[in-house]
């Protein structure tokens, strides 16, 4: 048995050599499967697995003889790296420093991201925590303004051609099932960008992606973790703030894009599948810089 994935559906393979193997249990203490036991001093492939191997690569990572590899799962040997020493990784302070510095950024120059930026951005994004690994996010790049001007183009056409699911009708239908937030939050949030969005950039103005030159789509698949493109999202927005981009998340785009109406949309720009949560980041070089910060809180804040 193994879990599935939109990338695979078979459980990685355990290999041990049982002559580098020095009998010290680190493998079996941060295996979460059962899948690896100590048996005569010696680690060996577990007879009662939870799932079977889910190519964590938690025990490769963590055997300090190299005496276990893990294929299966887009996993191998191959994929295993030094880790980074302590005094090249950012402290606290830094990364406060970052996060308090970010301003949702909507004016950009007129300057593009440069491959080399947008293949670093993804990189730190590849690192993020997934729900189950290998990975089911997907990301959509748009690396030039006209690339993204073009589908913002087809994504209001599909808006005018989609009102009626903000109809007053429609959502008076509607509210029984999904509940006074959902109803509060289209009749107040989305029903006005319908006509926003689209009488905005029939003016010339785009005020969807504001025609930052860089825009990324993270998407998962009916079987990822609703949260894994939301965290590879954030990632990448720190990852381009580190390297002097500004930033912007845009949560209005995803859910029309991913409705049954949209199918056009998502196969003329290779959307793979339908995803329950999905994020777009714009960024670019700021146009504008802020002086000060705001400090923001927590609905609340409940300790136990």
């Amino acid at each position: 048995m193994a879990i599935p994935t939109s990338r695979t559906k078979e459980p990685g393979a355990i290999i041990i050599d049982p002559d580098k193997c020095d009998g010290c249990g680190l493998c079996v203490t941060v295996c979460g499967d059962n899948s690896i036991m100590l048996k005569d001093g010696k680690a060996v492939a577990g007879d009662n697995p939870v799932f079977g191997c889910i190519g964590c690569g938690h025990c490769m990572a963590v055997c300090p003889v190299d005496a276990i590899s893990v294929t299966g799962r887009t996993l191998s040997p191959a994929d295993m790296f030094p880790l980074p020493t302590a005094g090249d990784a950012a402290g606290y302070r830094q990364l406060l420093s970052l996060l308090q510095r970010r301003r949702s950024m909507r004016k950009f120059r007129r300057k593009q991201v440069e491959p080399e930026v947008i293949e670093k951005i993804l990189d730190a994004a590849r690192t993020s925590p997934m729900g189950l690994p290998p990975s089911d996010v997907n990301v959509l790049v748009f690396d030039t303004t006209e690339k993204s001007r073009a589908f913002i183009t087809d994504f209001c056409n599909h808006l005018e051609k989609t009102k009626w699911v903000v109809s007053g009708w429609f959502l008076a239908l509607m509210r029984p099932f999904w509940g006074k937030a959902n109803d509060e939050l289209f009749r107040n949030f989305l029903r006005p960008l319908f006509s926003i969005y689209p009488n905005s950039l029939k003016q010339g103005e785009n005020v969807v992606t504001y025609d930052a030159p860089l825009v990324m789509y993270f998407y998962g698949t009916p079987w990822a973790d609703p949260a894994d493109p939301i965290i590879a999202a954030t990632v990448a927005m720190y990852a381009g703030e580190s390297l002097g981009l500004g930033t912007c998340m845009l949560g209005a785009i995803h859910p029309f894009i991913q409705n049954s109406g949209a199918r056009w949309l998502r196969e003329k720009y290779g959307i793979k599948y339908k995803s329950r949560e999905g994020l777009f980041v714009i960024f670019g070089y700021p146009a504008i810089s802020y002086e000060k910060g705001v400090r923001r809180s927590f609905a609340s804040v409940t300790m136990n």
